[in-house]
Order: C-alpha cells, then structure tokens, then sequence
C-alpha cells in the first residue's frame, strides 16, 4: 500500500503571537488559550492533551489524557497507577504534554515534573466522577492483558453489585499526577509556514526566561 499526502495543505492566517503581547507568567497564556478553545464549538474535548513519557528501556510512548485542573502548581490529570504511563513515570518523572487545537492554529508543548496527586485531592475527585466512570475505575486493570470485553464487562458488574449498598470510595492504585512545568512552548500558525513559537524556561522560581524560536 502507498499513500501519498503531499497535496495537503492549510495556511494559517487567524491570529499572531508578539513578545509585546506577552505576559511575563506563562500560566496566564496557557490561561487565556485554554479559554478560547474551550469557547470552540468545533474542539470537542480542548482538554484533550498528548502526555509522553519515557520506559526503563529508555523508549518513548505517548497518548492522550485528559486535562483535569490547572493552577499555579501545574497541570493535573487522573489514571490508574499501575498502568504503562504510572510505571514509566515512577521510573522517569520527567514527562511532555502537548496540545494541539487546530480551530484556533495553535499548539502547547510542556515539559516537565510528573508527582502524585496527595491522597485526599484523588479522593476529592474520584466522587466527583459519574458513578459509572468510578465504577469502570475499579474494573479496568488498565494495560493488563484480558481475555475478553466480556470478561472486563463482568468485572464491571462485579463491582457495580458490589458498591450498590456499600460505602463508595476511590480504588488506591487509582489517583492524580501534576506536572509542574519548567518549559511551556506556545506556537500560533502563521502565514507561509513562519509560525510563532515563544519559549518560557523557568530560571528560578517564579521566575520565567523568554525566547523566540524559528520555526
């Protein structure tokens, strides 16, 4: 099979990206892109972001998760901790996020420091959850090997009898990571191929170096 995509092409012309416009705290530029995606009415999930990570036989692997809560203290997303991402992560914290929202012609790319969520903040979510997406929580062994959907849509009963009467509460190999960045790279599509990218490197704390890149 051959198939040939060298006739696909977009220009992008919507907005600009100027050192004159920037503030000097990257969190309130994520802030601002963020909204006007979720303002898209054509991305459906904005929150949807890229996370890489790096195995101990020092092999990339990438998927999406979803974007659950930011702040000041970096970007948090919820997954099983004992899946493929959880073990990478425990062997190598260091780990990418990237975003692309092409509605608005523009990509996030963070680097930076993967942790656990304290506890009692994975708790606080977990009932915040549809109880069904809790329930799936509990019967997913997520990147264990099954033998069938059946089998994982037995565990899902299983468990959904079993919390039917019972106190419900967050599965303990179950909870959030941050991702406390150190380099957040903004990038606004451009005329021509000649894009925007705008580098923050964190230098102390608090405390961001700007730079341009070529694109």
């Amino acid at each position: 099979m051959n198939r040939d995509f060298s006739h696909l092409r977009k220009n992008y012309i919507q907005k600009k990206l100027l050192e004159k416009d920037l503030p000097r705290d990257p969190m309130l530029l994520f802030d601002s892109w963020f909204q006007e995606a979720l303002n898209s009415e054509y991305l459906l999930e904005p929150n949807a972001v890229s996370l890489s990570t790096v195995d101990e036989d020092h092999s990339p692997g990438a998927r999406v998760v979803l974007l659950k809560s930011f702040s000041d203290e970096g970007f948090v997303f919820y997954t099983n901790y004992k899946s493929k991402k959880a073990y990478a992560i425990e062997r190598n914290s260091k780990v990418c996020l990237s975003f692309f929202w092409p509605d608005t012609e523009r990509q996030i790319i963070i680097k930076g420091q993967a942790k656990k969520l304290r506890a009692e903040d994975s708790d606080i979510y977990f009932l915040k959850r549809p109880r069904e997406s809790s329930i799936g929580a509990w019967a997913s062994q997520q990147s264990s090997i099954i033998p069938s959907r059946i089998y994982l849509e037995e565990r899902y009963v299983y468990y959904e009898n079993r919390f039917r009467n019972h106190n419900f509460h967050r599965p303990p190999f179950w909870g959030g990571y941050v991702v406390k960045p150190h380099h957040i790279e903004f990038w606004q599509g451009r005329n021509s191929r000649l894009h925007d990218r705008i580098c923050f490197t964190l230098i102390e704390k608090q405390q961001w170096k700007i730079e341009r890149l070529a694109p």
